[in-house]
């Protein structure tokens, strides 16, 4: 437990720009984790963004992989200094800004959203990785302190 616990407060602390925005994009379908590697699931966030919108990177990284896979552009972005092995974030369908390679930092433009039919309307999927292990990328966003309402009437 104790390492779940210091493995999301890492995550937390990684990033906080989203994928496109600003200030952020709504969720069109959510991360359903599949109940086993091979089964139904929804590996990843749709984020709403219009064809040709910018992607940043939502924490500094790596550029792994700019290319085509199974007909969309992807992109891979390795995080640093996150573990063994490190988190891997994905973005598809997109048309790459950078090549493999290509160090960036939080905030940097990296891809723009290519028109595909992953969603009804375009959309980007953004994923997140250890390994295997398919993760939801929304940990990866600073959130606000709480605030507590004073109680309603």
């Amino acid at each position: 437990m104790r390492f779940t616990t210091y493995f999301t407060a890492l995550l937390l602390a990684l990033g906080s720009f989203w994928p496109v925005g600003p200030p952020s994009p709504g969720i069109v379908r959510g991360w359903q984790p599949p109940p086993g590697p091979y089964a139904a699931g929804h590996r990843g966030v749709d984020l709403a963004a219009p064809p040709d919108a910018p992607v940043v990177a939502p924490a500094a990284g790596t550029v792994t992989f700019a290319g085509p896979v199974g007909g969309r552009g992807v992109l891979t972005l390795t995080l640093p200094g996150t573990g063994a092995p490190p988190l891997r974030t994905t973005f598809s369908p997109v048309t790459s800004l950078v090549p493999a390679g290509t160090t960036v930092a939080a905030g940097t433009p990296i891809a723009r959203v290519a028109p595909g039919t992953h969603c009804p309307e375009t959309c980007l999927h953004w994923g997140l990785r250890r390994g295997d292990r398919y993760l939801n990328p929304l940990l990866l966003l600073r959130r606000g302190p709480s605030r507590l309402l004073p109680p309603g009437p």
